[in-house]
């Protein structure tokens, strides 16, 4: 095996380790269950599967093609209405016609696309973050910290969908 086989290896094996803790607090939970706030936020272990899903189809496209181009400024000066809020909140939850094992099938698909990038793609590869707010132009990220990324982003939420869980009906993940 050589050192980037090692690596993607090493990638895979971390970020599968994450997207299983995520999956396990969705075990066994009821659609309702699955879209509960059982904590102060908004968040629910089916919303956060969405989200994680959503973020990851993001990434795998920008390592691929690079980043869209976002005008931020326009976008901040747009009045939000209560239906552009609520469409945003949609991301976040499961919405009618939606059900927990939609959007974990659709999250094993997602995972399936990005690790065969992992596999695949040159992770030296380096592409530029699109200027917004928040950083300065002329920022790269290679295709490793994405996926370093990706697994951060996964992890954390894994977190969080562990302490909804936890409040719905006290299973935990670990612990």
């Amino acid at each position: 095996m050589t050192n980037a086989q090692s690596e993607q290896a090493d990638l895979l094996d971390f970020l599968g380790k994450h997207r299983g803790f995520l999956r396990y607090t969705a075990e066994g939970l009821t659609d309702e269950q699955a879209n509960t706030a059982s904590t102060v936020s908004a968040l629910t272990i089916g919303g956060l599967i969405k989200h994680v899903t959503a973020v990851e189809k993001n990434w795998a496209t920008f390592v691929q093609t690079g980043a869209p181009e976002i005008d931020y400024a326009a976008e901040s000066a747009t009045e939000y209405t209560p239906e552009m809020v609520a469409a945003w909140e949609d991301n976040f939850r499961l919405v009618a016609g939606e059900t927990l094992a939609d959007v974990l099938a659709e999250y094993e698909k997602t995972a399936a696309a990005t690790d065969e990038l992992v596999r695949t793609l040159d992770l030296n590869a380096t592409y530029e973050l699109p200027a917004a707010p928040w950083q300065p132009p002329g920022v790269f990220w290679s295709v490793r910290r994405v996926f370093l990324h990706i697994t951060a982003e996964t992890a954390q939420h894994a977190g969080h969908a562990d302490i909804i869980r936890e409040a719905i009906d006290g299973q935990k993940t670990m612990g």
